[in-house]
């Protein structure tokens, strides 16, 4: 009975749009490929907006929605000579948000198709998705 009630309630509040911690995103990563920003939002409000490098011409950052699906304080890239990518939150195959030294790149297209950030804020990001786990984040990349 008590689970019937549970079930029918966070239906309910699923259908009439009140928030429900199971159901929402509690932290969103929104990429703008256009403006070369990342906005990080926690509960629907702006916490940060920071300057990013994705996809340089001949490669492609993906555009779509996604949960993270697994994350690395340091990993280095196989693909792309052991280059390393620190606070990576991989979200699409080998495609993720993470740090970066080349801090005069940020602010227009370099990469290799991730999403790369100061590595400061890539640590800030990092704990954040720790913090509310990866099933509570959404990374959203639009153009």
């Amino acid at each position: 009975m008590k689970k019937t009630m549970l079930m029918t309630a966070a239906l309910a509040a699923m259908i009439l749009g009140s928030p429900v911690q199971s159901f929402a995103n509690v932290l969103e990563a929104r990429v703008s490929l256009s403006t070369q920003t990342m906005t990080v939002r926690k509960h629907g409000r702006v916490l940060y907006r920071w300057k990013v490098s994705t996809a340089r011409k001949g490669y492609v950052t993906p555009r779509g929605s996604w949960r993270p699906k697994r994350m690395h304080r340091m990993w280095h890239s196989r693909k792309y000579d052991m280059s390393p990518m620190p606070y990576s939150v991989f979200y699409h195959g080998g495609y993720a948000i993470h740090g970066t030294g080349a801090v005069k790149q940020l602010g227009r297209p370099a990469s290799h198709g991730c999403v790369r950030l100061q590595t400061a804020n890539a640590a800030a990001f990092y704990a954040l998705v720790r913090e509310v786990g990866m099933g509570n984040t959404r990374i959203v990349v639009t153009n």
